[in-house]
């Protein structure tokens, strides 16, 4: 079937053929922007291996130029980070939150674009970064790097759920984390549900109370995962209160369990 240019927005994308010579191929339709990332990505290795220079045929001079720059500004943020290509490239992206904010001034309204990106590698490694910016893909790069920075390690139960119960409020958003059996999955409001997919837990429940707005439930969130940033009703350092989001103990693991209870925990399931 062919697709009109005009009238069904679509966009294809190619992968090799498998060792059987099965071809792998995905058509998007009416949402293109799907394979931005993936496009992005191929354009920094590009970049790479040319030494600074973006070849790519069948590409107008502007669209290869906006690659060309986007790549080198992802390329900025892995050097920046630490981390590779490869490594970069098997992260989990998702860019949860993209609205047009507004700041009133005396001179007038001041647009800009405000993007929460929540980047993860599935296997316990996650963070969340913001960032404002007059223009979306600037916005959206500035987020990636701060959420590259802001990597933490998440305390797992076999690697696919939680130690035990956990509850936080902040805010007006109040949430419970339950732990869940094997192949439960994750049955949790949908923004919970991408954060623990990057997080790398596979198996667990999440009820939200109060307020469900988007920006206070993965604040709130990432409180209960990331564990004991800092000491509970600590000040900033120059006779100042500490930050919301840095109060509380946050998620507790097997050490601190073992600790609590003066024994070691031992798994007595016999399957």
């Amino acid at each position: 079937m062919k697709h009109d240019a005009l009238l069904d927005t679509a966009d294809v994308r190619n992968w090799k053929p498998t060792k059987r010579g099965f071809r792998n191929r995905l058509v998007a339709r009416n949402d293109p922007s799907i394979f931005e990332w993936a496009k992005m990505m191929d354009a920094m290795e590009e970049v790479e291996k040319n030494g600074g220079n973006l070849e790519v045929e069948g590409v107008a001079e502007g669209e290869e130029d906006r690659h060309q720059d986007e790549a080198r500004n992802v390329t900025a943020i892995a050097s920046a980070a630490r981390f590779s290509p490869k490594e970069l490239r098997n992260l989990h992206v998702y860019p949860l939150i993209v609205r047009r904010v507004t700041q009133q001034t005396g001179k007038g309204k001041i647009h800009s674009m405000y993007v929460l990106v929540v980047v993860g590698n599935g296997d316990g490694l996650v963070g969340y970064g913001e960032a404002k910016d007059d223009e979306m893909p600037v916005a959206r790069d500035k987020a990636y790097a701060k959420a590259l920075r802001s990597l933490d390690y998440v305390e797992r139960f076999e690697n696919r759920t939680l130690w035990t119960d956990v509850e936080a409020k902040f805010g007006a958003t109040r949430i419970i984390l339950r732990p869940r059996p094997v192949g439960f999955g994750l049955h949790c409001n949908p923004n919970v549900h991408q954060v623990l997919k990057a997080a790398g837990i596979k198996d667990a429940s999440a009820k939200v109370w109060g307020s469900r707005n988007p920006l206070s439930v993965i604040k709130t969130l990432f409180r209960m995962l990331h564990a004991g940033n800092a000491p509970l009703a600590m000040g900033d350092g120059v006779d100042g209160g500490a930050r919301r989001l840095d109060k509380g103990s946050g998620l507790r693991g097997k050490d601190a369990v073992e600790r609590d209870r003066g024994r070691k925990v031992v798994d007595l399931r016999t399957y």
